[in-house]
């Protein structure tokens, strides 16, 4: 069947289609219908199944016969160890954990807040939420202590599982300060504490509070799988707000197990038995999604990565690690390939290793500018994809359905929209923009299953987020368009739209251009403040490694070329030359931070950063070519 085929069946019947992939799940009692839309524009699916998630993920394979296949590969380079689980090992911990859970009190719609790094644990942790019905909300490890404040307010915990530290490149992360900070910060105190001592660090344990993950386990009742409705949340996932104040974003039960493990296949091209690898972290997305539950869920093997894509040891740890376990596809934000691409332009390291079994790569997180696609796409040798989706939409809405067909690749292009994702291109009235021109890019609604229904104690900032802007449809905060054939192109943040003397121009589009620049390894460009054209661009760029032109040079280059690629109608005049860019630890460039600082704005310290001291260097870098006013 090809994609157009099954795109029109979900789009002619979607009741009956999302009825028909219910089926690949098990369930404790079967839904009378898919979409409950009596209480739109809010809608539901799957509410009076019931069902539960960890048994999908763990017990049903177990139960299955394939018990004895590994079900998590730990690859730590960070702490020189691998470790491999089976699904009936899994099983077991889980179920033990889960039981400790309960015999302290945890009950079904409780929150547990998991505060963790990439170790096997955490993985357990979520699933042992998901088998007494307990709704757990990853914080991401290491975390500062008033965001951690912040989040326990909202979900109010009844426990915490953490560990005792996380372990980067020649650091130790102490977490356990950070977190009996945020719990002194905090209003809502959780009734206790798990916590997993690491042999790089063990923390002290606060006496009546705090319990070890090993004596607290110890002699319990393994846990059965508690069944849900199927509108009970998954999980809480916090999402940075434009207000400071995150966003809990809602994971339904059964629409997410529906719509993963219908992706698993028909998006990223695997079978049960498969070794799938998602280089992410349990905090983000993509990391609940592709490292947890969706590879889990379709019974294939999945990596849980503690590392980082440079300096662990060095640019070829990836490829060491597909080629140690046998990856055959394979999942990462395009800047971790960008930082790759600036360590070993040449691809040196990727010959070094045997990727015969890997057979694709996807990229999704930010844009994928062309220039990191077609690098990778020569040095691989593999099909390169990139593909898009949201923190709010927990699996892909536009992508390259591999698994049905593999429609030709557009650089520069997610492809196209999956079943249940019905986008358009909308100006700012809300009126349908034609093909080929720049907009809004919102979903109409309903959402596909698995999307999330609200937030967490927060419908009315939930309306007025998503639905409010443009009625009927989801607003994605995104900015693109679609070309003849259908496929979009993703140019920007709706913010990251630049108004240059009545034009609007996309920032993305001439970062795609810089990226071209054979010197050029990474780059940022963002829209500042002008009296006489509203907005200028200026753009950033960070060299590949080795080179020692003149910077004077380049950035005239770079000048040149968007002069000559996009017009005189960008006013692209400034550029400057930085060591690195500001960037969440996802990954995320953090141009809006960067605007503010052009602008000589005040701005909130982004909790995601990565390394605070860099947006020191932006404003001093700013400074040389006449912005960061103060």
């Amino acid at each position: 069947m090809s994609y157009a085929e099954v795109y029109g069946r979900w789009q002619s019947d979607p009741e009956g289609f999302w009825m028909e992939q219910a089926e690949a799940i098990d369930w404790v009692k079967k839904p009378s219908k898919a979409l409950w839309d009596e209480n739109a524009p809010l809608y539901e699916w799957y509410v009076d199944g019931e069902v539960n998630t960890c048994w999908n993920a763990v017990d049903r394979h177990v139960e299955n016969g394939r018990g004895s296949q590994v079900a998590l590969i730990h690859d730590s380079p960070v702490t020189g160890t691998v470790q491999k689980i089976t699904y009936a090992e899994l099983r077991n911990r889980v179920a033990l954990l889960a039981g400790a859970l309960r015999a302290r009190g945890v009950e079904k719609g409780d929150r547990v807040i998991i505060y963790m790094p990439m170790v096997p644990q955490a993985i357990e942790a979520m699933l042992a939420c998901a088998r007494i019905g307990a709704i757990h909300s990853v914080v991401f490890g290491g975390f500062a202590s008033h965001e951690l404040a912040v989040r326990i307010d909202d979900c109010k915990p009844r426990a915490i599982i953490a560990a005792s530290c996380g372990v980067e490149p020649g650091r130790v992360v102490h977490y356990k300060p950070l977190l009996d900070g945020a719990i002194a910060q905090a209003a809502h105190k959780p009734d206790f504490c798990v916590i997993f001592q690491r042999e790089q660090e063990v923390a002290e344990l606060e006496p009546g509070r705090d319990v070890d993950w090993h004596a607290f386990q110890y002699g319990v009742e393994p846990a059965e799988c508690v069944p849900v409705a199927g509108n009970h949340p998954a999980y809480i996932l916090y999402t940075s707000g434009t207000t400071g104040q995150p966003k809990g974003v809602i994971r339904p039960t059964a629409g997410h197990l529906v719509a993963l493990n219908w992706s698993m296949k028909n998006v990223y091209n695997v079978d049960p038995g498969d070794v799938f690898w998602a280089a992410s972290d349990v905090g983000w997305v993509v990391g609940h999604s592709y490292i947890c539950y969706a590879p889990l869920i379709h019974g294939n093997t999945s990596i849980v990565f503690e590392g980082k894509p440079v300096g662990t040891p060095d640019a070829g740890t990836y490829w060491r690690v597909m080629a140690d376990h046998g990856v055959r596809s394979f999942f990462t934000a395009p800047t971790a390939f960008r930082a790759v691409k600036r360590e070993d332009p040449q691809g040196e390291f990727i010959r070094k290793h045997d990727l015969s079994k890997l057979e694709i790569v996807y990229l999704a997180g930010e844009r994928a500018d062309p220039d990191t696609i077609n690098w990778a796409k020569r040095m691989l040798d593999k099909p390169v994809i990139d593909h898009w989706w949201q923190t709010e939409t927990g699996w892909p809405i536009a992508a390259n359905p591999v698994g049905i067909e593999l429609l030709p690749v557009k650089v520069g292009s997610p492809s196209v929209a999956m079943p249940g994702y019905e986008i358009h291109i909308l100006d700012e009235a809300g009126k349908e923009l034609p093909r080929g021109e720049l907009g809004a890019i919102a979903v109409k609604l309903p959402l596909p299953p698995g999307t999330l229904p609200t937030l967490w104690n927060a419908e009315a900032r939930f309306r007025k987020s998503y639905l409010d802007t443009f009625p009927g449809y989801y607003e994605t905060g995104d900015a693109g368009m679609i070309d003849e054939d259908g496929y979009l192109y993703i140019m920007a943040r709706t913010d990251d739209v630049i108004n240059v003397a009545g034009h609007r121009l996309s920032t993305g589009a001439m970062e795609e251009v810089l990226a071209n620049h054979p010197d050029v390894a990474e780059t940022a460009v963002i829209g500042v403040h002008d009296e006489l054209k509203g907005q200028l661009p200026v753009g950033f760029v960070c060299l590949t490694k080795g080179v020692n032109r003149p910077h004077e040079d380049i950035v005239k280059e770079c000048v040149a070329m968007v002069r000559d690629q996009i017009g005189p109608v960008a006013a692209f005049k400034s550029a400057v030359v930085v060591d690195r860019l500001p960037k969440t630890r996802s990954g995320k460039i953090l141009r809006a931070t960067m605007a503010k600082i052009a602008d000589g704005e005040a701005y909130k310290m982004p909790a995601t950063i990565d390394d605070p001291a860099i947006l020191d260097e932006i404003a001093a870098a700013l400074k040389t070519i006449g912005f960061a006013r103060s």
